[in-house]
């Protein structure tokens, strides 16, 4: 459909509709929509026009009335239908001239006002449904009467083709696929006005109205409305941006512009859009489709917005049930407030009328309702929240005081409601609720426990007092009527919901012994059957809350309860983050992270400047000094190890040969700086680092005791290190780094003399004990992979000469000089680890992933035992075979590796000292996984 083009049928009905309305006005009469209602019976009236009769019309000078409800499109050839309507609006739309100063017809809400955006995301998490969601496909009834005029029938006839399209496909569907639906009807409707395809667009938004009206899975009603009101929202903005273009011929309209200043194409294409709408047979689509583009209305006329609002509002009384009304409530008071927040009048009068509608809910309707779909009330209830609390916070939002109170009075009159108390006390302000608390929690006493439980209503008048103060006389009342209901609430989950909502409360206006009350009532719920494991959130914000406000060391820890409350906190990484926020909160030692982070990057730029020459103590004692002033910035104490550790290996360079004394003793200087420092780090992978390259310069420095501790320290701590850690901010396993540092370690143990007290490999057996004992993660390969690592570097110690080695350091070559008892020992430690990683091929298998890993290893220690064993060694050769066939076997393996690797055997066959590699190749077989 293109609205605004001449040449349509549509249009050029508009258009003599609106020259025979120029010359034929209707006498305007008052609509009292306050006692309007779309199922009374509609009284005909007929009125003389300023110029003569309508051809054909049957209607004199005189008015006269009729209760006998006439045929509704019968009415169409009396100027009364809705079409007519918005013509001769239009048409008896006068220019100001006097250009008196128009009120604003879009008072723009402020940042105080929380917008729909913010509440659309919390709604569809909350109102979930694991039922099918079904849509049945409804055909309108053609019309009947053969008194409709051909130009209403072919507009009625044009509405039926987009009203019966088919939603079969949308039967029996889940949750996720429903919203997933939904979206792609959005994205279908702008696909379709983007083409110009404006039936289809139009056809999109009518049937997907439609299904508002379907409460047959009504737990999930509330999210069915944010999903369906987007696409609403879409084709709102879609017409109105659509006319604004129309109107920039021949200038651009001004932000503050009135329909004077727009031109007669727009105006038509605005029309035609209103009159297609009018033209909806069904009540729902009708109401909702108007409301979308109600902002369209400025095209049109100055009081479009101002009349249009109490009509909308008066339709919704023809709806049926109260939980869909509820929701066309919501939505029209939602367009209200983005097109005339100040009309408070409207925003009223769909309270009142959604007040009228609660006695609807005990009805035999809905509870037969509920009865079939197997929802209790109290939940049922629920499902108003959204829409009532958006309600009530467009009328609170800068309501003045008297009309906040008159919401108030109305409430109280209703009596034992408990689900409107509960929008009134969320949507009001809370200094409004705060001055008024005594009398919220006696309507709250008033109100049923079985409808709506109480412990909500005190959470919600908890939250506005937290934000608000009551008077000071009424507060120690106020927490004990709240704290006899809260008490007495039997979930776990449900008491400290509210408990912690009301621990704000209490550390705002009371001391440490009603604190302490609390804390006392919160551990004697929470601790039966270990309720607290399902409340640490809700715990941890006690304990924020309760930082927030005590800030007295010994006035938090003298509270008897205290401690007792943080021993609930059982789970590791929880009571490590609860102690760090109480340390954080008591031991501030500078400043920031952002601003230590900036300080250090500062700082750490001076260091790198700081030179004094040769005079290497010097340089040492500037360290030192910085290290005392810069202890809590750890970027900077980072940076010093590394400026010192330089340090150690420039004096080495520069004074070789000459007052070696002097320089080993200010080398070992350097390492116990180092040593002292380390510590103090809270990274465990820094400081991993930081001991194997401080261990790595002392061992270069010839200092083997100092080189000893480092790498010894370093052993120490791996049990330390946690199974995940933070990178970039995101949560990581630490694996993959864990082995990065091991096998950099094991390449350095090479080198590393055994200490002449510990015993042959103490180093080398002191890690694979740590590798043995660590908790690595479930189905890992990683402890086995180290073992598979740490082959090479047991067959390379078995030579007599070493492939590196650091000068003037006699390394285990030279120490035991190829000693039968060494080498011995060396087979028995390869023997045990090539036995433990052949228990673990056996125990993998099964699945894909099993059997990859299994095949993966198979080919590492494949490919150490060719590179680094003797397989002259019948056993030795064979267990290279099985583990060959073993990696094959289900034909994993990189057929390019394994080509590859097996041409290097056969080329390595032909030296001289290794022809024993060819019977090896032979045996050697590709296969694929079959």
């Amino acid at each position: 459909m293109n609205p605004h083009h001449h040449s349509s049928p549509v249009c050029l009905s508009v258009y003599l509709w609106c020259n025979q309305l120029q010359r034929c006005r209707p006498e305007a009469a008052p609509v009292e929509f306050g006692d309007y209602h779309p199922l009374k019976p509609i009284m005909v009236t007929d009125t003389k026009t300023r110029r003569g009769t309508r051809k054909g019309s049957t209607s004199s000078s005189s008015s006269s009335s009729s209760s006998v409800p006439p045929d509704p499109l019968s009415s169409m050839l009396d100027g009364t239908d809705p079409l007519s309507m918005f013509a001769a609006a239009s048409a008896s739309e006068t220019p100001d001239l006097g250009r008196k100063r128009k009120e604003k017809e879009e008072e723009v809400v402020g940042p105080d006002f929380e917008p729909w955006s913010a509440k659309r995301g919390e709604i569809l998490a909350r109102f979930t449904t694991t039922e099918k969601l079904s849509i049945v496909s409804r055909k309108a009834p053609s019309p009947g009467s053969s008194a409709v005029s051909e130009k209403v029938r072919t507009r009625l006839e044009e509405l039926d083709d987009l009203e019966e399209g088919s939603q079969r496909e949308l039967l029996n569907l889940s949750q996720q696929d429903y919203a997933n639906r939904i979206e792609e009807l959005n994205q279908s409707l702008k696909e379709a006005w983007a083409s110009d395809q404006k039936v289809k667009a139009l056809k999109i938004v009518i049937q997907c109205s439609k299904l508002l009206s379907d409460t047959s899975v009504i737990q999930f009603y509330p999210s069915k409305f944010v999903l369906i009101t987007d696409i609403l929202d879409t084709f709102g903005r879609l017409v109105y941006d659509r006319i604004w273009t129309m109107c920039l011929d021949p200038r651009p309209l001004p932000d503050s512009f009135t329909a004077e200043d727009v031109n007669d194409t727009a105006k038509e294409t605005c029309l035609n859009w209103f009159f297609k709408i009018a033209s909806i047979r069904e009540l729902l689509p009708r109401l909702y489709v108007e409301a979308a583009i109600l902002k369209c209305n400025r095209f049109l006329n100055r009081s479009g917005i101002q009349e249009t609002l109490p009509r909308l509002t008066a339709m919704i009384r023809g709806i049926g049930d109260p939980l869909v009304a509820a929701y066309a409530r919501a939505y029209l008071c939602r367009v209200g407030m983005e097109v005339a927040p100040h009309r408070k009048d409207s925003l009223n009068r769909n309270f009142f009328d959604l007040l009228s509608t609660f006695k609807q809910i005990s009805g035999d309707s809905v509870q037969k309702q509920l009865v079939v779909q197997r929802v209790e009330v109290p939940e049922y209830l629920t499902l108003y929240s959204p829409a009532i609390n958006w309600i009530l916070q467009c009328i609170a939002y800068r309501a003045p005081e008297p009309l906040l109170t008159e919401m108030m009075e109305r409430c109280k009159k209703l009596g034992n409601n408990a689900l409107l108390l509960n929008s009134v006390m969320r949507a009001f302000r809370p200094e409004f609720v705060a001055a008024r608390a005594t009398d919220f929690i006696g309507m709250i006493k008033d109100c049923d426990e079985a409808g709506f439980p109480k412990h909500l209503l005190f959470g919600s008048l908890g939250r506005s007092l937290a934000c608000a103060d009551p008077p000071e006389i009424e507060r120690l009342t106020i927490l004990n009527e709240a704290w006899k209901v809260i008490t007495k609430v039997r979930s776990p989950q449900d008491y400290i919901n509210c408990a912690e909502i009301w621990v704000e409360f209490t550390c705002r206006h009371f001391t440490k012994r009603e604190i302490n009350t609390v804390l006392a009532d919160i551990i004697k719920h929470m601790t039966p059957d270990r309720a607290f494991e399902d409340a640490y959130p809700q715990l941890q914000s006690v304990i924020r809350k309760i930082l927030t406000y005590v800030h007295d060391f010994s006035v938090l820890f003298s509270m008897e309860r205290f401690l007792p409350f943080l021993d609930m906190f059982q789970k590791d990484s929880v009571r490590v983050e609860v102690c760090r926020s109480i340390m954080e909160v008591f031991i501030n030692a500078l400043t920031l992270e952002d601003e230590k982070r900036s300080l250090s990057l500062l700082i750490i730029g001076f260091i790198r400047m700081v030179s004094f020459g040769r005079d290497f103590e010097q340089q040492l004692s500037f360290c030192v000094e910085a290290r005392a002033t810069f202890c809590n910035l750890e970027p900077v104490l980072v940076q010093l190890i590394h400026t010192v550790n330089q340090l150690a290996m420039e004096t080495r360079r520069v004074m070789r040969g000459s007052h070696s004394r002097k320089t080993a003793a200010f080398v070992r200087a350097c390492a116990a700086y180092s040593y002292i420092t380390i510590p103090s780090l809270s990274s465990i992978f820094t400081r991993l680092s930081l001991y194997l390259l401080s261990g790595q310069v002392a061992l270069a420095n010839q200092c083997l005791s100092q080189a000893d501790a480092f790498l010894k320290a370093a052993v120490s701590i791996l049990p330390e290190v946690p199974r995940s850690i933070s990178v970039e901010g995101k949560l990581r396993s630490s694996e993959s780094f864990l082995l990065d540092f091991i096998n950099n370690f094991l390449a350095t143990l090479l080198v590393v003399p055994d200490h002449p007290e510990h015993g042959v490999l103490y180093l080398v057996r002191g890690l694979l004990n740590m590798v043995q004992d660590y908790t690595w993660e479930d189905n890992s390969d990683a402890k086995v992979r180290v073992y598979v690592s740490a082959l090479p570097l047991l067959a390379a110690m078995s030579q007599e000469t070493y492939i590196y080695s650091i000068s003037k350091v006699d390394s285990n070559e030279t120490l035991y000089g190829g000693d039968p008892k060494f080498l011995s020992e060396l087979n028995r430690l390869c023997e045990t680890l090539i036995g433990q990683i052949l228990d673990h091929l056996k125990t993998l298998g099964g699945d894909e992933h099993s059997t990859r890993r299994q095949g993966t290893l198979a080919f590492s220690l494949f490919g150490v035992l060719l590179a680094h064993g003797d397989l002259r060694n019948n056993k030795l050769s064979q267990l290279a075979v099985n583990l060959w066939n073993l990696s094959h076997k289900h034909g994993y393996c990189d057929t390019r590796v394994s080509v590859r690797t097996l041409e290097y055997i056969k080329h390595q066959a032909q030296q001289p000292d290794m022809t024993h590699l060819s019977d090896t190749a032979q045996r050697l077989a590709l296969q694929s996984r079959t």
